[in-house]
């Protein structure tokens, strides 16, 4: 199976997944405002009919490459993200407990953001 092509659409908080140009998947986001600017995974979706395929996990992978490459952590507070993250420690480093806990706060404060 062909890996999804994907796209981060970082001013509306959208890590999107296509395959043939159709829209399959989604991880929602936001970037932490306090140092060290975690990128913030809160709900990750496949479309209909898309389940199965291993979008989901692509998707992740791809979030957790994109803090990688800017040196910031991730904090996975959507249950797919974090499951995926326990199952993958080599790809996913554990954010700091005070990063985390910015990361709930803000998500908290801000309701809007999932």
């Amino acid at each position: 199976m062909a890996e999804p092509e994907i796209r981060d659409d970082r001013a509306n908080g959208r890590l999107e997944a296509f395959e043939d140009g159709t829209h399959v998947g989604v991880v929602v986001y936001f970037v932490l405002t306090a140092e060290p600017h975690a990128l913030v995974a809160v709900h990750t979706v496949v479309e209909d009919g898309h389940e199965g395929k291993g979008i989901a996990g692509a998707l992740v992978r791809e979030f957790y490459a994109i803090a990688a490459r800017e040196g910031v952590p991730v904090v996975p507070l959507c249950p797919y993200a974090a499951v995926w993250a326990e199952r993958h420690p080599d790809e996913a480093p554990v954010a700091a407990s005070e990063v985390v806990r910015a990361a709930k706060l803000q998500l908290k404060a801000t309701p809007s953001l999932w």
